[in-house]
């Protein structure tokens, strides 16, 4: 599943569209509720609309914050990391909101894998103000750093901080926690949290997806599937195709799983000539396993570990050991 999230801002919006004008407040908005909505159901083409739109309203507002910020967080969710740093280096000339910036960089520093500058920044905003959005993101990378005894210590400390009425945030707390076990290879744990994480929000298409990996992993590949289906289905995310592929073709259901995997192979196609640095990842992940191409899966781990330093691209079993 393609794990890109809202911004990790999306709370600070009210603040920023105070100091734009209304109508650059109004599109900012809409952009970020677009972004949310495609996280939330795996939307590309959500993803797809919110960028041309912030790409618009960077153009028609040039000299407005609000417009610039919202450009930058398009142009990361598609992992235009270099474009979206420079936006924000504007948003800030032109009056955004300083802490606000400081996350996005943290975000975009994370994904790049350059976690100790990140850490700097994500510790800054904890201390100045603990709060459940500081302290999750600091989770968040602690988690991605492998620091896992501190991350549960800052997850639990962040869902006591909430004082929202929104199922979201804390929807996408335990999404993150469940994929922190995940990658460790604790399957229990990371069911409990995707779990938490689909019941607080019945039809969040991530947190489904890899709860039918988890299922899948502990042999209940008919659970999964029946998870799968829907999710391969109505979202044009092909992460869900291939992996339904996948579970089939374990559960021996052959001709199924020959369907989605081309399915998903022609959708992986399509998204790396329109998103190459965004799709580079999943892509090469698909190759690798389901979509069986010892060519396409080792080069485009390479592409994308020459893109991105993050610790997902070192994965030993993405890039054979004699490619470096």
């Amino acid at each position: 599943m393609w794990d890109v999230e809202p911004s990790a801002t999306l709370r600070a919006d009210a603040l920023a569209a105070a100091a734009a004008s209304p109508a650059v407040a109004e599109q900012a908005v809409l952009i970020d509720l677009l972004g949310l909505r495609g996280h939330v159901l795996g939307r590309i083409a959500d993803y797809e609309r919110a960028a041309e739109l912030a790409e618009r309203l960077a153009r028609d507002a040039p000299d407005e914050g609000r417009a610039l910020l919202a450009r930058a967080r398009s142009r990361a969710t598609f992992h235009r990391f270099p474009e979206a740093l420079a936006d924000l280096d504007a948003a800030g000339r032109h009056g955004a909101d300083r802490a606000t910036l400081d996350a996005e960089r943290a975000a975009i520093l994370q994904a790049l894998g350059c976690y100790a500058d990140a850490l700097v920044l994500h510790r800054d905003a904890a201390q100045r103000r603990p709060d459940f959005t500081t302290l999750g993101a600091l989770a968040v990378l602690q988690a991605e750093r492998g620091q896992v005894a501190a991350a549960e210590r800052l997850f639990r400390e962040a869902r006591r901080h909430y004082r929202g009425v929104s199922p979201f945030p804390v929807a996408s707390l335990d999404f993150r926690r469940g994929l922190m076990w995940l990658r460790r290879g604790n399957f229990h744990a990371a069911r409990t949290w995707f779990d938490a994480a689909c019941r607080r929000m019945p039809g969040y298409a991530p947190a489904a997806g890899h709860l039918a990996e988890v299922d899948a992993a502990l042999g209940a590949h008919q659970t999964a599937i029946d998870r799968l289906r829907p999710l391969a289905v109505s979202s044009d995310d092909p992460d869900y195709a291939a992996g339904l592929a996948g579970v089939l073709r374990d559960a021996g259901h052959a001709h199924e799983a020959d369907r989605w995997r081309a399915t998903a192979a022609a959708r992986y196609d399509e998204l790396m000539l329109r998103h190459p640095e965004a799709f580079a990842d999943h892509a090469a992940d698909f190759w690798l396993t389901v979509g069986d191409d010892e060519h396409d899966g080792p080069r485009l781990a390479k592409r994308n570990l020459g893109m991105r330093r993050a610790a997902r691209a070192y994965r030993e079993d993405r890039i054979p050991a004699s490619g470096g």
